[in-house]
């Protein structure tokens, strides 16, 4: 159900203190609606005060683990969005209980609360069936949601792109640091990064009613790359110059195995079994106007965003001059 975006709005915005979060809070703050970010520890929300006017924005606890604690956070709001998820378990946050148990908790919060409209942020290539525990979490998730709110709008990104990102940004640290850079299963995976502030217009677009609740958008932006063409964009934009070495993917798997019991993992064996899989807009959702043109969105392409964030990474950081 489509809902007005102004000053008498009032969204709930769980994750919204995360990197694609403040990018959604502020797209939501241009329309003049007020916001609660709901999140696990609002002392560490600050940051997010900026992107909107005086008392427009306010932190609030919550945790998709405590269904009473979502369902505080949902009080008296018009609509509901819901960022939540995770690229690796730790302690009580698995797979199961942030992306599949916790999508359900927040669609039964919107629905308790009376609000009119519901959007999900998932992934492209959530499947059941999927080797990867993360996809098929993303799918279990999407299917409680629509179990429990019928009418919830739900975005399917690819890899997410921006200044605080995950992917360019890792990246470029470890062209900095390493002689050469791995191409995991030869680099052959397609990927089609999005900018987090289309995926932003997305979700304003799901909540006013341009988007239809049928079946998933699935969010791409205008290049389709494979992993080695990203390894080469990184180190053009870092001005590096590197071995890009081929890794077949049961190696990676066993880096993977030891990796991924760090603290903050660089690499897990579950994170291998989604880089085997094409990570782009299907054909499907092409035909069917579900994607970001779709919307009336024109995705921004990579080379006007990442060579700018990048630039800390070059040889003389700020000081390098880059020629496209």
């Amino acid at each position: 159900m489509a809902i007005t975006l102004d000053n008498r709005t009032l969204v709930t915005i769980y994750g919204g203190s995360g990197f694609l979060g403040r990018h959604v809070v502020r797209a939501i703050a241009k329309t003049g609606a007020r916001m609660r970010a709901a999140v696990r520890r609002p002392e560490l929300a600050g940051h997010l005060q900026p992107l909107g006017g005086v008392g427009q924005i306010v932190a609030v606890q919550a945790n998709v683990r405590f269904p009473g604690s979502l369902i505080a956070a949902a009080e008296g709001a018009d609509a509901i969005v819901n960022l939540v998820g995770i690229l690796f378990p730790k302690g009580k946050q698995t797979f199961k209980a942030v992306q599949d148990e916790g999508a359900r908790h927040v669609a039964e919060a919107a629905r308790a609360s009376g609000a009119r409209a519901l959007v999900h942020v998932s992934a492209i290539g959530a499947d059941p069936h999927a080797p990867s525990v993360y996809a098929r979490s993303k799918a279990e998730g999407e299917r409680a949601v629509r179990e429990v709110f019928p009418e919830a709008v739900i975005l399917r990104p690819s890899v997410v792109f921006g200044p605080e990102d995950d992917f360019f940004n890792r990246f470029a640290k470890l062209a900095r640091m390493l002689p050469a850079l791995p191409l995991f299963g030869g680099g052959h995976t397609k990927l089609q990064p999005v900018f987090a502030g289309d995926v932003a217009k997305a979700v304003v677009a799901g909540l006013n009613g341009q988007a239809e609740v049928l079946a998933p958008y699935e969010l791409g932006g205008p290049e389709i790359l494979t992993l080695k063409d990203v390894m080469q964009r990184v180190l053009d934009y870092t001005m590096r110059k590197r071995l890009l070495v081929p890794v077949p993917f049961w190696f990676t798997k066993m880096q993977g195995a030891f990796l991924q019991w760090l603290p903050n993992p660089p690499l897990t064996i579950d994170q291998v079994r989604l880089l085997e899989k094409d990570n782009v807009v299907s054909e499907a959702a092409k035909r069917d106007g579900r994607t970001l043109e779709g919307l009336g969105i024109e995705p921004i392409a990579i080379a006007s965003v990442v060579p700018d964030y990048l630039e800390q990474f070059r040889p003389r950081g700020q000081f390098s001059v880059y020629r496209p």
